[in-house]
């Protein structure tokens, strides 16, 4: 039932994405520049708020009532986005609807399963599996309504998907875990601070920060690369027909749950053979992979720059089956992480604080978006493969200084998903 109303929230969240930089320049003929930058802030918006709305669900609100009042207002947000007049408070409606309902649906894995479940192990990565089940739909369905008939077609088309999610939800309630303690009963039976538990923190608030730096990078998929798909792609195949630009932003959706299965089984393969690499290793590989693979569409890009032709798209298919690839080691590892070192009560606080690290992301990503107009695309993707390749060289490093704590974490038996 998670994995059900996850994957319909992310079809809302990801159609109105896919075709916001395009209503934007397109439509509302804003600047480029100006539409980066609202897009980054909008987007940061939206992983600002969970910190919010977790602290709200785990002692006042509650998951469910969080989720269902933050699935309204998303649906709301997207029918707004039909109005010209409400587009800016449309995209805060949604962004203060998303802050109750992301950290407070996630948090909810947690308690489907007792310590030491070998079912635990798949979870986080099925519920990726979920989220980007969503995303592949979402452009295929919200991006062509949008090209096709109008972008409001394609908003109200994301407004019926957070409504199908709502439903779901309700529907599935009685297979949901309880809800825990909250108020001052929570903190009754919340065990104390140990010194333990202080490195946790300080090893997540190290790895939230580092996140911010390949955020950067990684946010790009869906500002400055969109823009590239329209402008520097060839997209043109037998008989005329010419692939719509927004049907990019599925590849990179559609590599997830392609790619999962086999990931999950050679780190499963792996781990029968008591090879267990350390997730932080797993998440500064990840970050790499999209460094060489922005690198490598520099490369593609400064060629046909050059010659004065647009690249052919396979090569933007091919470049987002390889970012999916560091993105897999990387963002639901992470989750994972956040998830299982959260003390009890605090789990979907834990969580927002995963997601608040996309704030200052995705406002830096928006930052270095405003140079899409003032670098060449060879030398702009290069510079984003910089950044994400900064943010490996961190998290290798952070897990040189405090790999230990994670390990210790391991060792739990609560962290045994993780391994």
């Amino acid at each position: 039932m998670l994995f059900l109303t996850e994957m319909w929230e992310m079809f809302s969240f990801f159609g109105m994405r896919a075709i916001l930089v395009y209503y934007m320049t397109k439509h509302l003929d804003l600047s480029q520049a100006y539409a980066s930058l609202v897009y980054g802030a909008y987007a940061a918006f939206v992983y600002f708020t969970p910190v919010f709305g977790g602290v709200l669900a785990d002692r006042w609100l509650g998951k469910r009532n969080a989720v269902m009042i933050g699935g309204a207002a998303m649906a709301l947000g997207h029918f707004m986005m039909s109005s010209e007049a409400l587009f800016y408070p449309a995209l805060i409606t949604i962004a203060l609807g998303n802050g109750l309902f992301l950290p407070s649906l996630a948090s909810q894995i947690e308690g489907l399963y007792r310590d030491g479940d070998p079912r635990s192990k798949s979870a986080y990565n099925i519920y990726y599996v979920g989220i980007n089940l969503g995303g592949f739909l979402a452009p295929l369905v919200c991006g062509t309504l949008g090209e096709a008939y109008g972008w409001h077609w394609g908003f109200a088309a994301a407004g019926f998907g957070m409504l199908l999610s709502l439903v779901i939800y309700l529907a599935g309630r009685g297979y949901l875990p309880p809800e825990p303690a909250r108020g001052a009963a929570m903190r009754a039976a919340r065990p104390p601070m140990d010194r333990a538990a202080r490195d946790r923190f300080v090893l997540l608030i190290g790895i939230a920060a580092i996140v911010v730096v390949f955020r950067g990078a990684y946010e790009q998929n869906g500002n400055t690369i969109a823009l590239w798909a329209d402008t520097g792609i060839d997209r043109h195949l037998a008989n005329g027909w010419v692939i719509p630009m927004t049907w990019f932003q599925s590849i990179n959706s559609l590599a997830v749950f392609a790619l999962t299965p086999f990931l999950v089984a050679r780190w499963a393969s792996l781990a029968r053979k008591g090879v267990e690499t350390p997730l932080l290793g797993k998440m500064a590989f990840g970050a790499a992979i999209v460094g060489i693979s922005y690198v490598a569409l520099g490369v593609v890009a400064a060629w046909n720059d050059a010659h004065g032709s647009r690249a052919s798209w396979l090569w933007l298919f091919a470049w987002f089956v390889l970012f999916t690839i560091g993105e897999l080691y990387i963002l639901p590892v992470g989750l994972a992480l956040f998830g299982r070192l959260a003390p009890e009560g605090f789990r979907a606080t834990s969580i927002a604080t995963w997601f608040f690290a996309g704030f200052f992301g995705n406002l830096l990503a928006g930052a270095l978006g405003t140079l899409w107009s003032v670098l060449s695309h060879g030398w702009f993707f290069a510079l984003i493969g910089a950044v994400a390749g900064l943010s490996a060289a961190l998290l290798y490093m952070l897990g040189c200084r405090l790999g230990n704590v994670e390990r210790q974490g391991a060792d739990d038996p609560a962290m045994a998903m993780t391994r």
